[in-house]
């Protein structure tokens, strides 16, 4: 069983005393305050009277979206299209170190609420706006959710098998990997305050640059080659052997021949030594041109193997291999038990409820379980009781 994890609102983490308002809806600026939460910062959802979308993402009825990415937050509802909420969020902006919101770009300032006339009220606000392709430029304007961007970014172009439509993935990962490039940008921010070099300052983070960022040197190979790498399904365009392979008994094995080494004891490990000798598959640079005939040779040994069996042979012989898990299977996986790579979180709707654990680790001052997610407007009373009102 995972390791248990209690909820503990009085629990200190390095981010202790640093006040987030979060405006933002659906999944990457909850992905950044869920970063700054873990460690103890004190993450205000602002959400509509009807609840952030997020809490209508369901699995057979189930919202566990919001219970895993809404936990170390607090809830205050408010209508801002009454006068009453937003004065509530003003005062409530006032006492913050740092805001996030993901408003199309302008819709911010039509409501009163510009980045110069916060920080004329707070010089020290950080201010974060999330956009899908950030507030200037041609396309700031349009409405940028992440699986246009993962479209546009080149990610779909590469995502796939060649013989295939472009594939999108299945996850929100461009807001995913935003929200982590938000948390990274406020730590930086917050520290440079810290060291007087700046007061309150406003980061644009788009959705479009994270990911087009973590693609690799797709930009300089076109610049350079004039050509664009296509979809290779699960076969690498940098390195070989590097494929999905399927043992005797269906199961499936990644195995990963990146380095020179671990390339050799593979091919030696599957008999095939021979082709160290041949001109073809001797240099990693020759082996991904030639990688059809590098996972011909590589999957017909996978082929003679129960999974079990080709995975611990791979082990022992020093080669990078690993089975392809499903969350069944790494719930049973005593590395991710022994590791904590997910814990049983206290839930009062499920008891217990199973969830990532709080990433990076860290020495000396840990990540915090300060609260479970909360209910719509579960803080209002609390907060507002902070605020004087």
């Amino acid at each position: 069983m995972p390791e248990a994890v209690h909820f503990d609102p009085t629990s200190e983490g390095p981010l202790r005393g640093i006040r987030v308002v979060d405006l933002s809806r659906l999944v990457a600026g909850n992905m950044l305050s869920l970063q700054l939460g873990d460690f103890g910062a004190d993450v205000i959802k602002v959400e509509p009277p009807e609840g952030d979308p997020l809490r209508q993402w369901k699995d057979e009825g189930h919202a566990l979206f919001w219970k895993v990415y809404g936990r170390n937050k607090r809830s205050l509802a408010l209508n801002l299209r009454d006068a009453a909420g937003m004065v509530a969020l003003k005062a409530l902006l006032r006492t913050a170190d740092v805001f996030i919101e993901n408003f199309r770009p302008g819709t911010l300032e039509q409501m009163g609420l510009a980045p110069e006339t916060l920080l004329a009220d707070n010089p020290d606000l950080i201010i974060v706006r999330i956009s899908g392709f950030g507030q200037t430029g041609p396309y700031a304007h349009l409405p940028g959710f992440g699986s246009i961007v993962e479209g546009m970014s080149g990610f779909a172009h590469r995502n796939g098998f060649p013989d295939r439509e472009p594939v999108l993935p299945p996850l929100a990962l461009a807001d995913m990997i935003a929200g982590v490039y938000g948390a990274n940008a406020v730590s930086m921010a917050l520290l440079a305050r810290e060291k007087g070099l700046s007061r309150g300052q406003v980061i644009d983070l788009s959705l479009l640059e994270p990911i087009v960022s973590v693609l690799g040197p797709e930009a300089a190979l076109y610049r350079v080659t004039g050509k664009t790498k296509m979809r290779s399904g699960s076969a690498s365009n940098t390195s070989s052997p590097r494929n999905v392979y399927r043992a005797r008994d269906g199961k499936y094995l990644a195995v990963s021949g990146s380095t020179p080494q671990v390339a050799r004891r593979i091919f030696e490990l599957i008999g095939r030594s021979d082709m160290l000798a041949d001109p073809r598959f001797a240099t990693n640079e020759q082996r991904v041109k030639h990688r059809e005939l590098v996972d011909e040779a590589v999957g017909a040994w996978f082929a003679q193997h129960d999974h079990d069996e080709a995975l611990a042979i791979m082990r022992e012989a020093g080669a990078t291999v690993g089975p392809i898990f499903s969350p069944a299977d790494a719930a049973d996986d005593p590395h991710f038990t022994e590791r904590g790579v997910t814990v049983e979180a206290d839930d009062a709707d499920y008891g217990a409820l199973p969830m990532h654990n709080i990433v990076p680790r860290m020495g000396s001052t840990p990540g915090v379980w300060q609260r479970p997610a909360p209910a719509l407007g579960e803080h209002n009373a609390e907060i507002l009781r902070e605020l004087g009102l």
